[in-house]
């Protein structure tokens, strides 16, 4: 059957029985702000969600029949337009269709720190034991697979056993929008809503519940980093980390690090960077007694700090080397920047 296609609704729909109070769905788009998630088309209605499951819970404010024609992008509106001077008109509104310019330059607002991302425990183990009603939706993010049965989905290794899904949470930020677990990163949410699983498993149609003494505790790690004129290498001393539950993302400002350990410990931090990397040439490798973090910087300065900070610390100096115990651990080398290799030659 064709599965319909408008937001907030995603069901799959019988052709024959769809009338024109078959569908609800919301006809806005998704807002997200400083955390919060809501729908323009009724968010004086619904309340916003701090979480992503949960907003895609917000049932739907507007009736109608299903389609599965895929869904319109809207035309982005005309940007500027020149003046007779020379002068660039910036569009500020369209009201009754009347368009209304200013030839203020637009205001540019100074980069902030990005907001760090809730990293989300992901569902490991479906209940066997529990039965499941036929259309039940797969609870792994980017799935969406429909129970069948027990002996198509949940049974044996046949294809339709395997669930393509991603382990860690969404990240929504500037405009921009993806899964802390993967690189893809789209505009329109309906492309969102398309990316592909990163990782393969098992489905999960009834999480098992955990007891109380398989409760979660997160803990702490040591973590320690040195710098080459090139790299910064992060050292997070976490033993025997579970490296097919775990997730490492690493983004231009700020890497994520959520960490499962043996005896239900977690470790999780995000750690907004002194400095831009490259995330495309940086990497992450599991050890038994750690996981080492390789950083390519998008250029050669020195930094002060592994974490950026918003304090004045002064004239600091720092020189590229293997003494002492903090910011040099691991380095076997000396390695010293261009400042500090021409004075000692």
């Amino acid at each position: 059957m064709p599965r319909c296609t408008r937001k907030g609704c995603n069901k799959e729909y019988d052709p024959a029985a769809n009338s024109a109070s078959s569908c609800t769905y919301h006809p806005g788009a998704p807002v997200f702000h400083e955390g919060l998630k809501s729908w323009s088309c009724c968010s004086d209605v619904n309340k916003p969600a701090l979480e992503f499951d949960e907003f895609m819970k917000i049932p739907g404010c507007t009736v109608c029949s299903h389609t599965d024609e895929a869904p319109q992008v809207p035309v982005p509106a005309p940007a500027t337009k020149t003046s007779s001077t020379g002068a660039s008109l910036t569009m500020k509104e369209a009201k009754d269709g009347v368009e209304i310019y200013s030839s203020g330059a637009p205001k540019v607002a100074s980069p902030k720190p990005s907001i760090p991302l809730p990293m989300e425990a992901p569902v490991v183990e479906d209940d066997l034991s529990v039965p499941v009603t036929p259309g039940t939706i797969c609870k792994r993010k980017g799935c969406g697979t429909a129970f069948v049965s027990d002996e198509v989905n949940r049974i044996g290794d046949g294809d339709e056993t395997i669930c393509t899904y991603h382990p860690a949470a969404p990240m929504f930020h500037e405009g921009s929008k993806g899964y802390l677990c993967c690189k893809r990163r789209v505009l329109e949410f309906d492309e969102f809503l398309k990316i592909e699983g990163c990782k393969r498993g098992r489905h999960v149609f009834a999480p098992k519940q955990r007891t109380e003494s398989q409760a979660e505790q997160f803990t702490d790690c040591r973590v320690d980093h040195y710098q080459t004129p090139k790299e910064v290498h992060i050292s997070v001393f976490a033993k025997q980390a579970d490296k097919e539950k775990s997730t490492v993302a690493i983004e231009e400002n700020q890497i994520h690090v959520d960490l499962y350990l043996p005896g239900s410990k977690r470790f999780r931090r995000t750690i907004i960077l002194f400095g831009p990397v490259d995330p495309d040439g940086s990497s992450y490798k599991f050890y038994n007694t750690k996981v080492e973090v390789v950083l390519k910087k998008l250029d050669t300065r020195s930094w002060t700090l592994l974490e950026e900070t918003t304090r004045d610390l002064g004239n600091i100096s720092l020189t590229f080397g293997v003494g002492g115990r903090t910011g040099t651990i691991g380095g076997k080398d000396l390695v010293l920047d261009e400042q500090n290799a021409t004075k000692i030659n």
